[in-house]
C-alpha cells in the first residue's frame, strides 16, 4: 500500500513537471535580417516615437552616459542587480534580427525572441494592454534608431531567480495577457488616459506596491511604493497632501513638470514628465482627468481652498519664531526661496505647507531634493534649487526636516529621520 501510495505521488509529481515544462516552454521566433529603415513609413516611425517617449523607454534603457536605448542600466530589486537590455537594432547585441512578430510578442507576452521568458521588471504586464497598432509603431520606431553595439551585462540574480523557466510560474500567478479593454461607463477622455497609465505608461509599475515575489498588489493599485529611496506616493484619496490631486493640478504638473499646490518632479518622476512631453496635450488632459477620477479629487474640491488659506496663514505665522534655533536655521538655508509675501501659493516659489514631499509618511523625496537638488534640466524651466549635500550635515538636514514637519503639518514625526538621512547620503555621495 505504501508502495502503491509513493508511486502515486511521483506519477503525479511527474505529470505536474510535464505539464509546468509544457506550459513554461515557449518555441524561437527566428531571426531576420535588419530591415531598411525606408521600408518604415515616416508617419508611423512619428507616431513611434512620440509612443516611446510616452512610454518613456529612454529611462530605462539608457544607462548613464550611455548610448540612448543601448541599455546598461542598472535596476535595484530586491531579488539582485538587473540591467536593461539594449534596443537598438543592433544584429549581434540588440534586437536587430527581431520580426515584428517577436517584438509583438515581447510586449504583449513578456517572451523573449529566443522563447526566453523576460524577468517582469520589463513592464509586459502593462503592455500586454498595448494595441497591435500601437506595438507595430514603436517596432518601427526602435527599429529605424541608429544600432548600438554594446556589450550584455550579466544581471545579478542569484540561484533559484534565474532561472528564466520559473517565471512561467510567476506568470501563472500574477500575468493576465490581453489588450485594453474600455468602460463603457466612462468617458472617451477617461479611457484614453486609463489606456496610457495602464499600458504605455505603466504608472503602476512605480506607484503600486509590490509583494514577496515583485508582483504589484492588485488591490491596492496606485497605493504608492518606495523605490530607491523615493517614494513614489499614492495616486489615490489615500495621497496626503493637504489638497487635492486636481484635474488642472495633475495637468500642470505632467505638462511643466511642476504644481503650485504639491511641488516638482524630480529624481525618477523627472524622466516620466520629460517623455510625457512627446506625446500632444490631449493625451495629458486624459492622464489628468483619469488621475483626479482615481483620487476622487471632485469630492474634495469644496475645500482646497480653505486648505490653502489655512496652509498659507500657518506659513506666514510660523516663518520667524528667533527663539527656535531650527528655526533659525531653516531661515538661513532656505527660506530666502520658500517664502511667500502672499496668501496664494506660486509655483516658482513652493509652500512648504502645501509640499506633497511634506506630507508623506516617509522624508525621502524631502531628504532627496535637500541633498540633491533640483537642476536646470529638471522640474520648472528657470527654476533651480541648489543641492545642499556638501553644505549641510546629516545634523542639520534632520533639524530641517523634523522642523518642516512639525511647523507645516499636524503629521506625527518621521521616525528613524536620522538613519533614513545616512542612507541617502551614502546613495547620494555613491552617484556623485
Amino acid at each position: 500500500m505504501f508502495k502503491k501510495l509513493v508511486f502515486a505521488v511521483v506519477a503525479l509529481g511527474s505529470l505536474g513537471l510535464a505539464g509546468f515544462g509544457l506550459l513554461a516552454w515557449q518555441p524561437a521566433i527566428a531571426p531576420v535580417a535588419p530591415p531598411a529603415t525606408v521600408s518604415f513609413a515616416p508617419e508611423l516611425v512619428a507616431k513611434g516615437e512620440a509612443l516611446a517617449g510616452g512610454g518613456y523607454c529612454a529611462a530605462c534603457h539608457t544607462r548613464k552616459g550611455g548610448e540612448r536605448f543601448a541599455g546598461g542600466y542598472a535596476m535595484e530589486t530586491p531579488f539582485g542587480v538587473i540591467y536593461s537590455t539594449n534596443i537598438t537594432p543592433d544584429p549581434e547585441t540588440g534586437i536587430g534580427t527581431w520580426s515584428e512578430a517577436a517584438f509583438a510578442r515581447a510586449m504583449q507576452k513578456g517572451v523573449s525572441r529566443d522563447g526566453s521568458h523576460l524577468l517582469p521588471v520589463f513592464s509586459y504586464d502593462h503592455f500586454t494592454k498595448l494595441s497591435d497598432d500601437d506595438v507595430r509603431a514603436l517596432y518601427a520606431y526602435f527599429m529605424t534608431r541608429a544600432p548600438v553595439p554594446t556589450e550584455r551585462q550579466p544581471n545579478g540574480i542569484p540561484f533559484p531567480f534565474n532561472i528564466r523557466y520559473l517565471q512561467a510560474g510567476w506568470k501563472l500567478l500574477y500575468f493576465r495577457a490581453g489588450r485594453f479593454e474600455p468602460d463603457v461607463s466612462k468617458s472617451s477622455e477617461w479611457n484614453r488616459g486609463a489606456y496610457l497609465a495602464q499600458g504605455l505608461s505603466h504608472c503602476g509599475a512605480c506607484h503600486t506596491p509590490r509583494n514577496l515575489l515583485g508582483a504589484e498588489k492588485s488591490g491596492n493599485a496606485y497605493g504608492g511604493s518606495v523605490i530607491d529611496n523615493w517614494v513614489a506616493p499614492p495616486l489615490t484619496a489615500a495621497n496626503p497632501a493637504p489638497t487635492p490631486w486636481t484635474q488642472e493640478e495633475l495637468y500642470d504638473y505632467l505638462r511643466t513638470g511642476a504644481s503650485k499646490v504639491h511641488g516638482t518632479a524630480a529624481g525618477p518622476m523627472f524622466p516620466v514628465v520629460q517623455g510625457l512631453g512627446a506625446l500632444p496635450d490631449s493625451d495629458i488632459r486624459a492622464l489628468a482627468t483619469y488621475f483626479a477620477d482615481v483620487d476622487k479629487a471632485a469630492d474634495r474640491l469644496p475645500y482646497v481652498s480653505g486648505a490653502v488659506s489655512l496652509a498659507m496663514s500657518s506659513t506666514l505665522a510660523k516663518e520667524g519664531a528667533p527663539s527656535d534655533p531650527d528655526a533659525r536655521l531653516y531661515i538661513a538655508a532656505c527660506a530666502s526661496c520658500h517664502y511667500n509675501a502672499t496668501n496664494a501659493p506660486l509655483a516658482a516659489r513652493p509652500d512648504l505647507s502645501l509640499n506633497s514631499a511634506v506630507h508623506l509618511a516617509d522624508p525621502n523625496n524631502l531628504v532627496q531634493v535637500i541633498l540633491r537638488g533640483i537642476s536646470a534640466k529638471e522640474g520648472m524651466p528657470g527654476v533651480v534649487m541648489p543641492a545642499f549635500g556638501s553644505a549641510l550635515s546629516d545634523a542639520d538636514v534632520v533639524r530641517i526636516a523634523a522642523y518642516l514637519r512639525r511647523t507645516r503639518t499636524d503629521l506625527p514625526p518621521w521616525p528613524d529621520l536620522a538613519a533614513k538621512i545616512a542612507a541617502i547620503r551614502r546613495q547620494y555621495d555613491a552617484a556623485k
